[in-house]
């Protein structure tokens, strides 16, 4: 199929696509020997890249800000179509995008130290980063759930087990995962294909995860709450059933 003189005027130069990226022509052809990036366009002797280049280079860099390891990177990226168009990609990033309320505060130990106000020994440091609060970086730094340290530190005091901590973030882990699995896949498949008919950018739906955060999180906690009022409720009528001695 002969291209258009746009798709032609579209196509960059590695020089282009550097810029437009900002990641160095050594980080580029090392991802593409990779197979992450599709080989560039050949025109004669030389080499263009286009907006499916950019959206598969910008997700790379959006899962190594999420802490992927290369390894991981290559597995995610096997997993989307050849012909996935840049929209395509792009709802990856959008879905790869923090759901927390606040953003981690990074802080070095003194830092953390300062902030609470104690030394916190290494079982605090286990007990809160089970809890969500505070984990440590490869870096030998923190990153702080600065909201929710008030609530850790509070448990801490009230000498909450490490064990019981952990344990909880195990269910959270496995329950999490299913949630998100199925929550991905009602987007992709009925939220997307509505934006993409109608033509919507990918920064709109970028805008639609953005504002339904909120009311997704809202959602878990109140279904959270109406759980364990039913389990509490439960339980309380087994014990009723049950013969007295």
């Amino acid at each position: 199929m002969e291209e258009s003189v746009e798709s032609l005027r579209e196509l960059l130069t590695l020089d282009d696509l550097t810029k437009r990226v900002g990641m160095s022509v050594r980080n580029i052809r090392f991802y593409t020997t990779k197979g992450l990036v599709p080989p560039p366009i050949r025109r004669g002797r030389s080499g263009y890249y286009s907006a499916d280049h950019v959206a598969r280079l910008e997700l790379v860099q959006e899962l190594q800000a999420h802490g992927f390891t290369l390894s991981a990177i290559e597995k995610y990226v096997a997993g989307i179509p050849a012909d996935a168009s840049p929209e395509d990609i792009a709802l990856h990033r959008t879905m790869l995008a923090p759901w927390q309320v606040d953003r981690p505060v990074e802080m070095s130990r003194a830092d953390l130290d300062r902030r609470t106000g104690r030394t916190l020994s290494d079982e605090d440091l286990a007990t809160l980063a089970a809890l969500g609060i505070v984990f440590r970086t490869k870096r030998g730094r923190y990153e702080v759930a600065v909201s929710q340290l008030s609530v850790g530190l509070g448990l801490l005091d009230l000498g909450f087990p490490t064990e019981a901590a952990l344990a909880a973030a195990d269910v959270y882990a496995e329950h999490g995962r299913q949630i998100a699995k199925e929550l991905n896949e009602l987007f992709r498949t009925m939220v997307w294909p509505v934006y993409k008919e109608s033509g919507a950018s990918p920064e709109t739906l970028r805008e639609v995860v953005e504002r339904i955060k909120p009311l997704s999180i809202a959602s878990l906690v109140s279904a959270y709450e109406a759980a364990m009022d039913e389990t509490r409720r439960e339980q309380v009528e087994a014990r009723s059933r049950r013969p007295r001695r």
